[in-house]
């Protein structure tokens, strides 16, 4: 059994006892989440898919850490001009463990 669920604007596939990274969520670590914008839900019965979300059908979740991502570094250059630009970034991420499958 497997969904399709929309996570802070990202959508994602997602099992039971699967472990994803997300993006930063306001829920303290050790806290359980629901998410109830599930696009597509896949069991012995069958596909349903949402139209756009499904009825009914909801993800839970166990928050288990907060961390930052891998660095990013973005190099502008503009060649003959004396233009550089070195900038980088890492984005906040929340670890989650996926507990159930309503749908």
């Amino acid at each position: 059994m497997y969904a399709i669920v929309e996570i802070a604007g990202q959508q994602f596939k997602v099992e039971k006892d699967k472990k994803i990274f997300v993006h930063r969520l306001q829920e303290e670590e050790g806290a359980n989440v629901e998410f109830d914008n599930v696009l597509l839900v896949e069991d012995e019965s069958g596909v349903k898919v949402g139209t756009p979300k499904v009825d009914g059908a909801k993800v839970s979740a166990k928050v288990l850490e907060h961390l930052k991502g891998d660095k990013v570094i973005v190099f502008k250059k503009k060649r003959r001009k004396g233009y550089k630009k070195k900038n980088g970034h890492r984005q906040y991420m929340t670890q989650i463990q996926i507990e159930e499958i309503i749908g």
